[in-house]
């Protein structure tokens, strides 16, 4: 009966969610519901899963549409129906091409077309012609009899009631971008779109019983044979499973001797372990995948870091996958793999953002484009946005939709329009808004991908999916994360740079070498780590300070306890001061001490979870898994989770624990759990801090261009030239005879990159630099706009950046000459160098005087920052105030002192006050850290970049000093 049933995953267009529906479909006394959303099969497998569960009978598929124009309901038969129909779907949307009026497709699909859109005469024998209650007049002029099997009851499905029909209304009116008064009826549903009980229905069809009977025919010829426990993921990397099997065992043997040594029993019982493990759960295929990928990028040069759970494995280790060696870390195998588990281990593999690309094309040409797709995810509605739609779409005038976003128990001059947005707008949280693209999952298939998804294109390039990890999980089907971050790109650029200034080659991946460095370790400790990943923030740095940290093994408690889980459960702190006392503590119970002793009886990694649920409360491996996946927000299993939760419970109560201790163990798994890292995943972070910490150490400056080159790090580009002058280079403002589109170096000499500057377009920036590479060096201004033809705005640009000062002329001289030439020059000018280049003109001008200030300013407007000492520019005198250095001297006492802001971060206080944390740099260019309670932070805002007095009270906490502000002023610049 109900054979056109749609979810809120007909984005913008449904109002249900996938378990109301079903729920409806129940509750309404349906025994078949068939999914239908508009050109998508997002939640198939979720509706399947609840239709099964509640004893409905469900039907797969998709409504056809082109716009607003319904043109087909698309069923499947079987499982060869759902992959013809995704299929179908898939071409199309890619194609970004209509659908056509009558649907090409298999006969493993029924197609059902709306009353009169085709004469039944044409349909072929998996056609149907669908008929809405509301429509069985029209069937009296119609011959029906002479066609007995060809017409079926269509009752759409997209609301609940009343509410839910203005809720679509609304929906369509934000899809339109609308106001309700402007809605048609082409662009809604009819209201009648619910679910009606089956009574109703066979009442309105008492005339055509064949109707009534041809609909359950066709619901009595669909059926899916769907194994949710198998897995679906390309199943062999070589010929067969066995072959797999020798081959892994091969290169992990290998790779073992190469790693270890030929004598390392240790390490061998461990891989022979973890192969038969791997072996006994058909893994093998997955991880001979990501050894694939892995060579590839060797082969290709590509700089990469393996991490996630699966660098918990010495195989992956063996394989060279992850550079983490778990048997020094003691990582925990059963966080990688234990027999309890279905799913394969996960694998993230990052790659610099230059080279992610190029990896994935490999992927999808390597393993065929049938099989192979990016992971979508569902970008929701969420409350701000939610309010500002709404708002429009109930023609609010500008000035109220921004007052009803700011604050939406303000009074607005239509009260019911306001109790109406808010009322909506709550329905509407979390409702998907469009299909977004994971941000690094892939999917490799043994069957094509089609089986389980429709795909599409987005403007990457690259076919996505339209089931998220959770849908792709829930049938089978288990990604591998290509991900990218600029921190590779910094390693990956510095290392070039070094080779070609200094002619040295670096083996940046000899880590062992690296974690013994003494250079490398004073520099942790003194936390001298800007543009360093992942260990470069105020608050990293920090920690760092007060762990003392100068080896790998502390590195990688920092990496996780820094995660706010750990830091807001208040745990950090209980580690730093247990770290630096470590005999002036009590642990909770002589188990934890057992199985937490390493840090000190803090959870600071996700394998703590697993330990404390199955050696503390009895959860069986698998539980406990499913607990660390529930605490990271990767589980959806809701009441899966109750059901652990309560038996977390009920066996520490078993096991005699009081009900405060159990209560203060869950409240520590609970806080911490969803922000955690796993161990291996810190050890890769650490890896890689390492890498970039050893290129800072020893070649500072090439460091520093390659992290300002990829445009990556917790800082501002500001921030990274002041710390690449701080490394002696001398940095030079953009030259047209000197510089390149990105930032360059020549022994101590460093040339701003085109790139960094503001307005110029970057067809500019390519012409002058082509024309220059074929032509030789420009030789005065007019030779510049002579072989350029550059534009007068453009020319200015460059004159006021001072990328001409070359010629020797201020720049008040060459904008004034500019325009001169600009006129005269380019009526003669071929836009290249002539063979007899033109006698440059001679100019008499009147003394023009250009100050260093005006250099200062012009650099501040079109590069965003000064290349002179920023403190030259500040209106105030430096002198009568202490510096960064000194600030340790006046400890519990009050100081000030003058600052330049870098950043701030906002946190809310456990009354939900808001209150800061500030970073600035004094005059010498050392760090100054603030602290903002809630009091001063709401009566004295910092207002971003700029000089500001700062006077507070000098506190300390494990030997790292901050000021906490009582007042601040903000200073303005000279001559301004």
């Amino acid at each position: 009966m109900y054979l056109n049933c749609k979810t809120y995953f007909s984005y913008r267009y449904g109002t249900f969610s996938t378990e109301e529906l079903v729920k409806e479909g129940v509750e309404a006394g349906a025994t078949a519901l068939a999914l239908t959303n508009i050109n998508n099969t997002a939640d198939m497998w979720d509706f399947y899963e609840h239709c099964t569960s509640a004893g409905i009978k469900p039907l797969l598929g998709a409504e056809i549409r082109n716009g607003d124009e319904l043109l087909y309901i698309l069923i499947a038969k079987n499982n060869a129906g759902t992959l013809t129909i995704n299929r179908f779907l898939t071409r199309h949307l890619q194609e970004a091409q209509p659908f056509p009026q009558r649907a090409v497709i298999s006969p493993d699909a029924f197609v059902i077309y709306p009353l009169g859109s085709i004469d039944p005469i044409e349909l072929k024998d998996h056609e149907l012609i669908g008929v809405q209650p509301a429509e069985v007049t029209r069937l009296f002029s119609m011959h029906t009899a002479s066609y007995p099997t060809k017409f079926v009851i269509r009752q759409p499905v997209t609301f609940k009631n009343k509410k839910g029909y203005n809720l679509h209304r609304i929906l369509r009116a934000v899809d339109k971008n609308i106001i309700l008064s402007k809605q048609t009826d082409e662009h809604r549903a009819s209201p009648n779109e619910t679910i009606f009980p089956p009574s109703y229905l066979l009442h309105a069809f008492k005339q055509y019983p064949q109707i009534v009977t041809n609909t359950l025919r066709i619901i009595d010829a669909c059926s899916y044979q769907v194994d949710f426990r198998e897995d679906k993921n390309k199943k062999v990397f070589t010929s067969s499973a066995n072959d797999d099997r020798i081959l892994l065992e091969k290169l992990a043997l290998d790779g073992m001797r190469n790693r270890f040594g030929d004598h390392n029993k240790e390490a061998e019982e461990r891989v022979r372990k973890e192969l038969q493990i791997i072996d006994k759960l058909s893994f093998n295929a997955y991880f001979l995948i990501t050894w694939d990928v892995i060579r590839y990028a060797q082969s290709r040069g590509f700089f990469y870091v393996g991490r996630g759970s699966g660098a918990n494995s010495i195989v992956a280790y063996c394989l060279q996958i992850t550079d983490v060696n778990p048997i020094d870390l003691d990582l925990y195998f059963e966080r990688f793999l234990n027999p309890y588990r279905a799913s394969p281990p996960d694998f993230d593999i990052d790659f610099s953002w230059q080279d992610r690309d190029e990896v994935i094309d490999y992927i999808f040409k390597r393993y065929g484009r049938d099989h192979v797709a990016l992971l979508g995810m569902f970008s929701t509605f969420q409350y701000n946005a939610i309010l500002r739609e709404l708002a429009k779409v109930f023609g609010l005038p500008k000035d109220e939709v921004d007052a009803i976003s700011a604050n939406p128990d303000a009074i607005l001059n239509e009260d019911q329009i306001q109790r109406y947005i808010l009322f909506y707008g709550s329905m509407l949280q979390n409702f998907p808004n469009h299909l977004s693209i994971h941000p690094g999952g892939m999917l490799i298939s043994e069957e094509p991908i089609y089986q389980y998804t429709a795909l599409e294109m987005p403007p990457k390039g690259f076919a996505t999916t339209q089931i998220d990890m959770f849908g792709a999980e829930k049938v089978g089907l288990y990604k591998l994360d290509i991900l990218s971050q600029r921190g590779l790109g910094h390693i990956k650029e510095a290392i070039k740079l070094v080779r070609q200034n200094k002619n040295i080659t670096i083996d940046i991946h000899d880590v062992e070498r690296l974690k013994k460095d003494e250079k490398v370790a004073e520099q942790i400790r003194k936390a001298d780590t800007i543009g360093c990943f992942y260990i470069e923030s105020p608050a990293m740095r920090q920690l760092l300070k007060k762990l003392r940290c100068d080896d790998y093994i502390t590195l990688v408690a920092a990496s996780s306890i820094i995660r706010p889980g750990v830091a807001q459960s208040g745990m950090m702190r209980q580690y730093i001061y247990r770290f630096h006392h470590p005999n002036d503590f009590e642990y909770l119970h002589p188990k934890m001490k057992e199985l937490l002793e390493e840090t000190y009886g803090v959870m600071v990694y996700q394998e703590d979870v697993i330990k404390v649920a199955h050696h503390f409360a009895g959860l069986d491996m698998g539980e406990a898994d499913v607990l660390r996946r529930a605490m990271s927000g990767k589980y959806r299993g809701r009441k899966e989770f109750e059901r652990i939760r309560d038996k977390f419970f009920l066996n520490c109560k078993e096991f005699g624990y009081s009900d405060d201790l159990t209560k203060e163990v869950w409240r520590q798994i609970e806080s911490f759990g969803g922000y955690s890292f796993s161990k291996a995943h810190s050890a890769s972070f650490a890896v890689e801090s390492y890498q970039s910490l050893f290129l800072k150490t020893y070649y500072p400056m090439e460091f520093m261009v390659a992290v300002i080159n990829n445009f990556g790090g917790f800082y501002s580009t500001e921030l990274y030239f002041h710390e690449l002058k701080r490394t002696g280079a001398h940095v030079h403002a953009p030259c047209v005879n000197n510089s390149d589109e990105l930032t360059d170096i020549h022994g101590n000499e460093v040339y701003i990159g085109f790139i960094h500057i503001k307005s110029l377009e970057k067809e500019s920036v390519l012409h002058i630099l082509e024309e220059r590479s074929r032509h030789g060096k420009y030789a005065q201004l007019q030779d510049f706009i002579q072989r350029t033809d550059i534009g007068p705005e453009q020319l200015n640009i460059l004159i006021r950046v001072g990328a001409l000062r070359f010629t020797g002329k201020n720049k008040k001289e060459l904008l004034w000459e500019a325009n001169f030439l600009q006129k005269r020059v380019r009526k003669h000018a071929s836009g290249s160098s002539s063979l007899f280049p033109a006698k440059p003109f001679q100019f008499k001008l009147p003394e023009l005087h250009h100050t260093a200030l005006e250099d200062a300013l012009d650099e501040i407007e079109l590069l965003g920052f000064p290349l002179c000492h920023v403190f030259d520019l500040v209106d105030a005198d430096t002198s009568l105030y202490i510096n960064a250095k000194q600030v340790p001297e006046h400890l519990g006492g009050q100081v000030d002192i003058l600052c330049y802001y870098i950043t701030e971060k906002p946190v809310r206080t456990i009354k939900g006050q808001l209150m800061y944390f500030g970073t600035f740099i004094d005059s010498n260019g050392d760090w100054v850290d603030t602290v903002h309670f809630p009091d001063k932070a709401i009566k004295q805002r910092l207002t971003g970049k700029g000089f500001y007095h700062i006077r507070g009270k000098v506190v300390e906490e494990f030997g790292v000093y901050s000021v906490e502000v009582e007042w601040i002023e903000k200073k303005g610049f000279k001559g301004i």
